[in-house]
């Protein structure tokens, strides 16, 4: 059985629509799983806080974080902490996750990037 790639995100989100798109166009086959209807898969969130560290998968950047109250930001002081703040607020998780096919995981979407990352 050969391991197919996957994609976590949220459908309207505009990253998540441009790396859909994108990987469409290179012909890479990938299954999507929406964090809205399917939720956050917990058992998949510590191997995406050890490839690419919590930090970075907590996006503080978004609406999502900024509207949490100041006592909820505050929790987020540690991998554990973030990854309860992410299960129960799906959005602050940056987006797109994608499990490729290889077994690497990456956060976020820049072309450039993946076109490095499909040569290798």
């Amino acid at each position: 059985m050969s391991k197919i790639t996957t994609v976590y995100g949220i459908p309207n989100c505009d990253t998540v629509k441009k790396a859909r798109v994108w990987l469409t166009e290179q012909g890479i086959v990938y299954q999507f799983h929406d964090f809205k209807k399917q939720g956050v898969p917990a058992q998949r969130l510590p191997d995406w806080m050890q490839a690419v560290g919590w930090e970075k998968l907590l996006n503080h950047q978004g609406t999502t974080w900024r509207k949490l109250d100041d006592a909820t930001k505050a929790s987020a002081v540690d991998a554990a902490s973030a990854a309860a703040v992410m299960q129960e607020h799906a959005s602050t998780i940056k987006r797109p996750v994608v499990e490729w096919a290889d077994g690497r995981i990456t956060i976020g979407f820049k072309a450039d990037d993946w076109q490095a990352f499909i040569s290798k």
